[in-house]
């Protein structure tokens, strides 16, 4: 076995999302999603957040990129919600992570 074959497609996948939600607003915004169980404008977001929308832009784009989220356009606006299937697998991935009687 070499070096590559060690580190598992699970825990490659749940670095790609740590990274994604490496950062506050990222966080904010995935809770923010969950809480309301809906789809919310990017303008509504930036209402929110210390951030300019060029940056919260950024941030929408990194957890898109990673699954966590979806877009829908409806111009001239773009509603972001949760992917909800990647949602799950991701907290499942989370879960046995920290679950001392699983392995990834």
């Amino acid at each position: 076995m070499d070096k590559n074959e060690t580190i598992s497609r699970e825990v490659t996948e749940m670095a790609k999302l740590a990274k994604a939600m490496g950062h506050p607003v990222r966080l904010y915004i995935l809770q923010k999603l969950s809480q309301m169980n809906a789809c919310c404008y990017s303008g509504d977001l930036v209402d929110e957040l210390p951030v300019g929308r060029s940056t919260l832009s950024q941030h929408l784009k990194e957890l898109k990129y990673a699954g966590l989220i979806q877009g829908e356009i409806e111009p001239p606006y773009i509603k972001y919600c949760l992917n909800t299937e990647n949602w799950e697998k991701a907290k499942t991935l989370f879960y046995k992570l920290f679950d001392e009687n699983r392995t990834i």
